[in-house]
């Protein structure tokens, strides 16, 4: 699995405030969105010059390039998901992260991230109770994840009563074969001690051990960033792990 502290720290239940911006959109009915080699090299630029001067200089590309046809990507996904789940009701300004980064308690100091971000779902990045996908996309790196990211206390507390509750139909979802061939199971890290009542349950399922609860798939090189058919290859993701998202949607509402 891919490292997960490229994942947005909001990601899938958390969310920042953004600016709203006035762009249009594509429906996926009429046209496919494909990133360009402005898009990857925009970012490859950044990468040797992350710094305020630069980008202001680059403002224009950034705009033209990268967030415009970004949003429209994230509208193709918004359209296809609602084929899904018709309750989704939300738009790309909800989705989207920011591409300033916080660097209050960070080491590195450079101010932009070298992707862009989003998370649909019903209610974007401050939907708390339905899991929705994740992706983001660097200049040769697509990166695409859902699920359940690090939960707060009350939520892990509300996830583990649910897998104690039906501990074979985790297993039944976490093994089955189009989950395990694409994602390879669950990522994150572990905890080493459980509360003592959860123990003889982890012995059957051994996920309870999971700080957290998300799959995540990676892909490198350009040929996937610029794919015609982004938006439906990232929400066939979705779709590959419907029972694991209808488990958590069920047990974070409780």
């Amino acid at each position: 699995m891919h490292k997960t502290n490229n994942i947005e720290r909001t990601t899938f239940n958390k969310s920042r405030p953004r600016k709203k911006f006035n762009f249009y959109y594509l429906s996926p009915n009429k046209h496919n969105m494909a990133l360009s080699k402005e898009y990857i090299s925009f970012f490859k630029q950044l990468a040797a010059n992350n710094n305020s001067e630069w980008f202001n200089a680059n403002k224009k590309r950034y705009e033209q390039y990268v967030k415009e046809p970004f949003y429209q990507l994230v509208q193709e996904v918004i359209d296809l998901m609602k084929k899904l789940d018709p309750a989704i009701n939300t738009e790309p300004k909800d989705c989207v992260f920011r591409i300033n980064k916080d660097i209050r308690f960070s080491k590195d100091k450079s101010p932009y991230k070298n992707y862009m971000a989003a998370v649909v779902s019903r209610g974007g990045r401050k939907d708390t109770t339905t899991p929705g996908i994740y992706f983001h996309i660097e200049a040769t790196t697509l990166d695409i994840a859902g699920g359940s990211y690090e939960p707060e206390k009350d939520d892990l507390a509300k996830i583990r009563k649910a897998i104690t509750k039906d501990p074979k139909r985790v297993n039944k979802i976490l093994q089955a074969k189009k989950f395990v061939d694409l994602y390879g199971g669950l990522g994150g890290d572990r905890y080493k001690v459980l509360p003592p009542e959860l123990k003889g349950t982890a012995e059957l399922v051994p996920v309870l051990y999971n700080k957290s609860f998300h799959y995540e798939k990676e892909y490198k090189g350009e040929s996937f960033v610029t794919r015609t058919d982004l938006a439906k290859f990232i929400v066939d993701h979705f779709k590959a792990a419907e029972g694991w998202n209808a488990f958590l949607s069920e047990a974070l509402k409780k």
